[in-house]
C-alpha cells in the first residue's frame, strides 16, 4: 500500500513554511504515475515556493513492486557506519517480524542514496539483475584503475542490445559515458549464476560495490 502524510516544512535558506507530502511508502501496482513521479525526482523532494531552494527530504521509504518481485528499503543517509546500523535494523525488525516468509523468490534491497534508488528499479525494469551489474560497473571502472576510487559508475540505459553507463569523476567533475554489449551482461550474469550466486534474496541486501568485490573474491550468496 502506498501511504503518504503532509509536514509543514521550514526552508532552510529563506525561513519560509510550506506543506509537503511525503511518501514513506510506494507499491507500484497501487499507482503507476507514482513511479514516474519517483523517477523524475518528484517524490519526497521539498521544494521552496519562495526561494525555489530544493532538497530531498530526509525520510525513509519502501518501494514495492509485486510484478517484478522488487522490495527496496531506501534511508537517506551519507554516513558509512549509520548506513550499516540502519541496514542492521532492517535485518532485525524483518525477521522478527516474520515477513521474510512471505517474500520468497523476492529481491530484497537495501539502499542509503537517492540515485541508487532510482538505479535499481531500472535494472530490474529492464529485465536485469544489479548483482551482475554491479560486477560489470567494477569492470568498468577497473580499465581506468588509477581513477577508479574517485570514480562512481551508474547504470543509465539499454538501447539496441547495448547498456550505457554513466562514470562521474569526482576530481574533473566530469561525466562520461561507457557502452558495453548485452551480450557481455549475458555472459558475466550466467557465470554467476553457474557460481552459486542465486538471482533472488535470502533476506536483505545491500548490493553495492563492495558487494560486487566479494563476489569476484569468491564469496557468493
Amino acid at each position: 500500500m502506498s501511504l503518504n502524510l503532509k509536514q509543514n516544512v521550514k526552508c532552510p535558506k529563506c525561513g519560509q513554511m510550506s506543506e509537503v507530502t511525503v511518501w514513506n511508502s510506494i507499491t507500484v501496482s497501487d499507482s503507476v504515475d507514482l513511479k514516474q513521479d519517483l523517477l523524475s525526482g518528484k517524490i519526497n523532494m521539498f521544494r521552496c515556493p519562495s526561494c525555489y531552494y530544493s532538497a530531498l527530504m530526509p525520510t525513509p521509504m519502501l518501494y514495492h513492486d509485486e510484478n517484478k518481485k522488487l522490495m527496496i528499503s531506501f534511508s537517506p543517509c551519507n554516513d558509512e557506519v549509520l548506513k550499516h546500523q540502519l541496514f542492521d535494523n532492517v535485518q532485525k525488525s524483518s525477521k522478527e517480524s516474520g515477513e521474510l516468509e512471505k517474500l520468497e523468490g523476492y529481491n530484497l534491497r537495501f539502499v542509503a542514496d537517492y540515485n541508487e534508488l532510482l538505479e535499481k528499479i531500472l535494472i530490474f525494469d529492464n529485465g536485469m539483475n544489479d548483482k551482475t551489474i554491479e560486477v560489470l560497473k567494477l569492470m568498468i571502472l577497473s580499465q581506468d584503475i588509477e581513477k577508479a576510487e574517485r570514480r562512481t559508475c551508474r547504470f543509465g540505459k539499454i538501447e539496441n542490445n547495448v547498456l550505457e553507463f554513466m562514470i562521474y569523476d569526482t576530481i574533473e567533475n566530469q561525466t562520461y559515458t561507457s557502452q558495453v554489449p548485452k551480450e557481455t551482461y549475458d555472459t558475466i550474469d550466467l557465470q554467476l549464476k553457474q557460481s552459486g550466486v542465486k538471482p533472488y534474496s535470502f533476506g536483505w541486501e545491500m548490493v553495492d560495490p563492495s558487494y560486487a568485490t566479494r563476489l569476484l573474491n569468491g564469496f557468493n550468496n
